[in-house]
């Protein structure tokens, strides 16, 4: 005897099973189709315009602020400090009086020199008048003697008187030879004196220590009262910021390009200190280094910032942007829109019937998010940037007009042959 309930569930499991089979032979499929030709309906994909507008070719790197000028200040005297004319990270301009050493014995030391000097101009001044005494004399017995040999001569004197007056003459005229080395010995003696009289002057100046450069002081490291030593002792330095140096590396195969531009222009350079307030800074390449760097084979070069806002500080890491040169009328898309395949790189071009085309391009420069293309692609031309998964040439797609369209947004594969976004 057959039970009722099993009979009631194999009558409502064969119409089950006939609707499935029946679904499983009708060949359709839930899957979008892929939209090529008549096969399905179009690919949802997002797109834009090649554009065209000039292009900056730029190097990026890190560079370190560097002080266009560092003075370390020093005695140049030994004394004691007495004054400290500033406070520690002030500005100061060229020539502004920093610090006084006790000037005292430097005063007296010139009293004494200058009285020296006086005395020297004395002696001198009276060797001066001795050789014009001995010099009149030795004039007078000169002569004196000449008379006394013509009288000797016509026997008037006797020969013993004439010997005698020449004898005279002759030693007065030795006399006039002594005082002429007196008078230049005097004469030395006075510059010698005047040259000390210089050197105390110096060395009392010295006591008053003054700027030699605009800039910035730094840690002062003496205080007043001390004993500072000639040369020895460092007081402070002082940097000079304005204006200021960022140097920074660049890979060496850039050299060429950078002497070829450097030759015939400026070349601008933007450093953004790496702050919380990142304003950039603009000034120009000013040197190139002479040698590559054979360990990291970089180029290091120094760009000159006016620094009129101190923007820029001595020892600060800054991002630096060197602009070569301008690409002009550079046609330009975005990066997401470049595929890489077998045969290169590659874009989905949209034609007016709505297919795509792949199409094989030639990169450039890379700006931010775009990139430059030298070749395979005209400005105003239709791309696909989202949705390159789904596609194969002559797909026909739907454009949804932006990225918030609700398109799916493929950026893995291209299209066949195993194709990727670069």
């Amino acid at each position: 005897m057959v039970n009722r309930a099993s009979v009631r569930f194999v009558q409502l499991a064969v119409p089950a099973l006939a609707v499935a089979t029946a679904a499983a032979c009708s060949g359709t499929s839930a899957a979008p189709a892929r939209g090529r030709g008549g096969e399905g309906g179009p690919v949802p994909v997002v797109t834009t315009k090649a554009t065209q507008r000039d292009v900056p070719v730029d190097i990026d790197g890190i560079g370190n602020v560097e002080a266009y000028s560092t003075i370390s200040v020093r005695a140049q005297i030994t004394g004691q400090l007495t004054e400290v004319l500033f406070h520690e990270g002030d500005s100061v301009k060229k020539g502004d009086h920093l610090f006084t050493i006790d000037p005292r014995p430097f005063q007296a030391q010139l009293e004494q020199a200058n009285a020296n000097l006086k005395r020297d101009e004395a002696l001198l001044n009276q060797a001066e008048a001795q050789l014009a005494r001995d010099a009149s004399n030795a004039e007078y017995m000169q002569l004196s003697a000449e008379r006394n040999a013509q009288l000797n001569a016509r026997g008037i004197i006797s020969k013993d008187q004439a010997e005698q007056s020449r004898s005279q003459a002759d030693a007065t005229a030795a006399s006039v030879k002594a005082d002429k080395a007196a008078v230049e010995s005097a004469r030395a003696q006075l510059v010698a004196q005047q040259a000390a009289v210089d050197n105390a002057k110096l060395a009392l100046e010295y006591t008053t220590i003054r700027s030699p450069i605009d800039g910035r002081t730094g840690n002062l490291t003496v205080k007043a009262g001390n004993l500072v030593s000639a040369n020895t002792t460092e007081l402070m330095t002082i940097a000079q910021v304005q204006p200021t140096y960022v140097t920074f590396a660049v890979p060496a195969i850039h050299l060429p390009t950078i002497k070829r531009h450097l030759a015939t222009d400026h070349l601008p350079v933007t450093a953004t200190p790496q702050d919380a307030d990142a304003q950039p800074a603009e000034g120009l390449l000013t040197f190139v280094d002479n040698t590559v760097d054979a360990t990291t084979d970089t180029i290091k070069l120094k760009a000159t910032f006016p620094n009129t806002d101190h923007r820029l500080w001595p020892g600060q890491f800054a991002r630096v942007s060197l602009r070569l040169t301008t690409l002009p009328n550079a046609t330009v898309v975005p990066s997401q829109a470049v595929q890489t395949g077998q045969d290169g790189q590659f874009v989905f071009v949209v034609k007016p019937d709505s297919t795509v085309e792949q199409r094989t391009i030639t990169v450039g420069q890379r700006v931010g998010e775009d990139v430059v293309i030298n070749k395979g692609l005209n400005p105003g031309e239709t791309i696909v940037t989202e949705g390159q998964l789904r596609l194969e040439p002559g797909s026909r797609v739907q454009s949804g007009g932006g990225r918030d369209s609700g398109a799916p947004a493929g950026r893995g594969r291209g299209g066949r042959g195993g194709r990727g976004r670069s």
